[in-house]
C-alpha cells in the first residue's frame, strides 16, 4: 500500500506537521528525505531497509559512499544529500554557539564537538577559537593522523589564534577506538599547548576527548 493510501495521522509528513519532527521515528524521518519509493516498496520500506542494513541511523550517516552504493535507492547523489543534511544540523548547532557564551552551555559545546568528531576513522585534532566573550569565532580541524595517533604542533595553533585574534580556545580530538579516556600523551600535549598559548595571553578553557558516549572533559577533571 502506498503511503498516500494510509490514514493521514500515520503519514510521516502529516504527522510531522501535526506533532513536530520529534514525534517521528528514524525510519519516518528518512522516508521524508527519500520522498518516493521504488516498485513495490514505499519510501518508508526503503528507510527501514537502510536502517536494518547499517544497524542504526548513526551507522547510516557515518557510512562512506562506497557502502551506500550497495543498497537499492542509494548512490552518490543520495550520499551527497545525506551529508548536506548532516552538515545543516551541525551548522545549526554552531550558529547557536556563535551567538552565546560557549562556556555558559558546556553541554551544547560537548554535543557539537561529539557530532563533528565522533565516528571519524582517523584521529583528528580540532580547536574552537573564542573571542573575549567566549563566543565562537571559528571551528578548525588543524591536524589529522592515523588510526590511533595525531601529531599536534603548538606553533600552528598559536599562529591560528593570533590570526583569528582569539582570546581563548577549547581543544578537542577524537579516539577512533571509541574509548574517550584521555591518555598520558593527551595530557602532555595539552600542557604544551597551554604553555605556548599563555605566551600570547590566550587561555585554554577545556580539552574534550571524543569517543563513544559522553566526551571526556579535562576541565571537569580539574586538569586545567
Amino acid at each position: 500500500m502506498a503511503i498516500t493510501d494510509w490514514p493521514e495521522t500515520e503519514r510521516p509528513r502529516e504527522k510531522l506537521l501535526a506533532r513536530g519532527a520529534a514525534a517521528l521515528s528514524d525510519a519516518e524521518i528518512l522516508a521524508l528525505f527519500i520522498r518516493t519509493g521504488t516498485r513495490g516498496r514505499t519510501a518508508l520500506d526503503l528507510a527501514r531497509d537502510w536502517l536494518t542494513h547499517f544497524g542504526s541511523l548513526r551507522g547510516l550517516l557515518e557510512a562512506g559512499p562506497e557502502s551506500l552504493a550497495t543498497l537499492p535507492g542509494l548512490g552518490p547523489a543520495r550520499y551527497a544529500e545525506l551529508q548536506a543534511a548532516l552538515e545543516l544540523g551541525q551548522r545549526h548547532i554552531a550558529s547557536a554557539l556563535e551567538r552565546d557564551d560557549v562556556m555558559a552551555s558546556p553541554e551544547a559545546t560537548r554535543h557539537y564537538l561529539s557530532r563533528r568528531l565522533r565516528g571519524r576513522r582517523r584521529e583528528v585534532f580540532a580547536v574552537l577559537f573564542l573571542d573575549t566573550q567566549h563566543r565562537l569565532i571559528a571551528f578548525e580541524e588543524l591536524f589529522q593522523g592515523t588510526l590511533d595517533s595525531c601529531s599536534v604542533h603548538p606553533r600552528q595553533v598559536v599562529e591560528r589564534a593570533l590570526t583569528l585574534n582569539a582570546a581563548a580556545v577549547i581543544l578537542a580530538h577524537n579516539h577512533p577506538s571509541g574509548v574517550a579516556e584521555p591518555s598520558a600523551a593527551d595530557r602532555h600535549i595539552t600542557d604544551r599547548l597551554r604553555q605556548s598559548l599563555e605566551l600570547i595571553e590566550v587561555r585554554v578553557l577545556d580539552h574534550f576527548v571524543v569517543g563513544e558516549g559522553r566526551a571526556a572533559s579535562f576541565a571537569e577533571r580539574g586538569w586545567l
